[in-house]
């Protein structure tokens, strides 16, 4: 142990102790033994609360004997009186205390402490808000004891305005004390909620808190936890559900709806009208699984979609904040029909950015800036001002925020692959947000991207180029793209394609210069059955013996091979 000298222990010393051990061993087993045996009698006597006492006294975190422990109680409540029980759940709170003086984190402790207070005649929870205090000045990070305090104040309807006292004060004694800081963000929405914004906080009440991070982050520009904090003040505004877009396709007599929430189709109230009539059909996510996703596909009644005339098409979301719809019309003669959000470009990931007003960003962003003029080597400053450009100006602030990015990868080797995933959504974000309205066409080349994001705001694109990047697996719901026709992913080190699943309209694929050595690993493409353009020049497969019958045993409905028929 630190600090302590090794005392050297003879043999018969050693020998000694085992036999106590043992002895110990023997009495604890006996006890448990004779325990269950009384439970499965549903002997509810005082031999079992004596015997379940010495137990959990020297194994605290034993549930099975809490458990017991309360049907003991239940059991009393039949024969004794409120006085009597009073004075039973009192000595029980002094035997807690007990424990958690010995084991002060123990979830099952605390979470009985809760159902005996719940349970006690008279609870006094004024004593309770004392007792967490002075656990809480033992360990300031005792999460299990702030939980029980947030419990305590429920119980008791302690204003959030003493709430927020305590964890100023908490703060005022400990910058690092991170507890305190996320109680903080929980209480201010309470006490100074903001009218326009749920779950936001009013702008006056925000200037001061973002004075407070401050005065914490320049303290001790190293500590986390008010950088954490300070994240969350800048805060990530949720957008309310959407039906972001929808794409009906005549020749698969399809619909796909794109959501802004992930959500799941068995339990979703959707509806779907064609020209004023509800239509019965069957949604499904592209994998046809029963689980959360932002894309749905509708299956039209067969012969629904008649080519001889317009068709107007409305989808309707049942949601918590009400009725969501999008619409469209499939015109005459025409195959298909997109239709979309009309979004500002600097709009279009705002749900991911700060609703904090724009002056209170660029004060910030000032703030930090000069941190990180003191503190030229402190990753949390600069990736707070890297954050912040994101906010104010994406676009603008491109080239600063990815040298800052290469500092951050330089500074914190460990995480530098964080880093370059964090330039990857970036550069997409800023390249999806400069496309051309209405265009179904997205080149993503020669970036140097790590990983693909925000498959959900590329569903209805049609051509996507993937190509001299640095990915190495398109294991990502790549099946999203439901109207994706070509694949350009040349010059990358791609090993794996298990993504590429369920896109019937996806044509051809080119996967030239990567690492893909069976060709048993584009087995996922099978799924896709109207692929019938494949490239593989340039691949570890490409070199072994047979290969092309390979791949025409995994993909029988390719046509055309690194641009030799089949």
């Amino acid at each position: 142990m630190h600090g302590r000298l090794k005392v050297k222990t003879t043999a018969e010393q050693q020998e000694a102790k085992r036999k106590e051990r043992e002895e110990k061993l023997s009495k604890y087993q006996a006890a448990t033994g004779r325990l269950f045996e009384k439970r499965k009698n549903a002997e509810h006597d005082g031999e079992a609360l004596d015997l379940t006492g010495r137990i959990l006294a020297h194994n605290s975190d034993f549930l099975t004997m809490w458990n017991y422990r309360k049907e003991i109680f239940q059991a009393f409540h039949k024969d004794k009186s409120s006085d009597e029980m009073q004075q039973l759940y009192q000595d029980e709170l002094s035997f807690l205390e007990t424990c958690l003086k010995s084991n002060p984190k123990s979830y099952s402790v605390w979470e009985h402490r809760c159902w005996v207070m719940d349970c006690m005649p008279q609870p006094n929870w004024q004593r309770e808000l004392l007792l967490c205090g002075k656990f809480l000045e033992y360990d300031e990070r005792n999460f299990h004891c702030w939980d029980y305090r947030r419990f305590v104040v429920r119980r008791a309807n302690i204003p959030p305005q003493e709430e927020l006292k305590f964890s100023t004060d908490k703060i005022s004694s400990n910058f690092s004390n991170y507890s305190s800081w996320h109680y903080r963000s929980k209480l201010l929405p309470l006490v100074h909620p903001d009218m326009e914004q749920p779950q936001g906080v009013e702008e006056t009440a925000l200037l001061q808190e973002h004075e407070l991070a401050q005065n914490a982050f320049f303290t001790d520009p190293n500590d986390q936890s008010a950088w954490f904090y300070h994240r969350w003040l800048l805060g990530r505004a949720e957008r309310d559900q959407s039906i972001r877009c929808l794409h009906v396709c005549r020749p698969l007599n399809r619909l796909v709806a794109t959501f802004s929430k992930h959500l799941k189709a068995s339990a979703a109230t959707l509806n779907v009208v064609k020209d004023g009539e509800v239509i019965t059909g069957r949604w499904h996510t592209p994998r046809g699984t029963d689980t959360f996703e932002q894309v749905l596909i509708f299956e039209f009644p067969e012969h629904s979609l008649t080519p001889d005339r317009d068709q107007h098409i409305h989808v309707t979301l049942d949601t918590e904040a009400g009725l969501v719809g999008r619409e469209c019309v499939l015109g005459a003669g025409h195959p298909e029909v997109f239709s979309r959000d009309i979004t500002e470009s600097q709009e279009l990931f705002r749900s991911e950015l700060s609703v904090a007003k724009s002056s209170v960003l660029q004060q910030e962003l000032e703030s930090c800036q000069q941190l990180h003029e003191l503190e030229p080597d402190n990753k949390w400053a600069i990736l707070s001002v890297v954050l912040l450009m994101r906010a104010i100006d994406p676009i603008t602030y491109q080239e600063q925020t990815l040298q800052y990015v290469d500092k951050l990868t330089s500074l914190d080797s460990y995480r530098r692959n964080y880093y370059s995933d964090l330039s990857s959504r970036f550069l997409i974000e800023n390249t999806v947000m400069q496309s051309e309205e209405g265009t179904n066409k997205l080149d993503l080349s020669g970036k140097g991207l790590t990983c693909v994001r925000h498959l959900d705001h590329m569903t209805l694109v049609v051509q996507l180029d993937l190509s001299n990047n640095r990915l190495t697996t398109l294991d990502i719901p790549v099946y999203m793209l439901q109207c994706l026709k070509l694949l350009l992913a040349d010059n990358n080190n791609i090993e794996s394609i298990a993504g590429l699943t369920n896109m019937p309209l996806l044509g051809r694929v080119s996967l030239r210069n990567n690492r893909i050595a069976k060709a048993q690993a584009l087995a996922p493409l099978a799924s896709c059955t109207n692929v019938s353009v494949l490239d593989l020049e340039g691949n570890p497969v490409c070199s072994t013996e047979g290969f092309k019958s390979d791949i025409v045993s995994v993909l029988q409905q390719i046509k055309v091979l690194d641009g030799s028929k089949i």
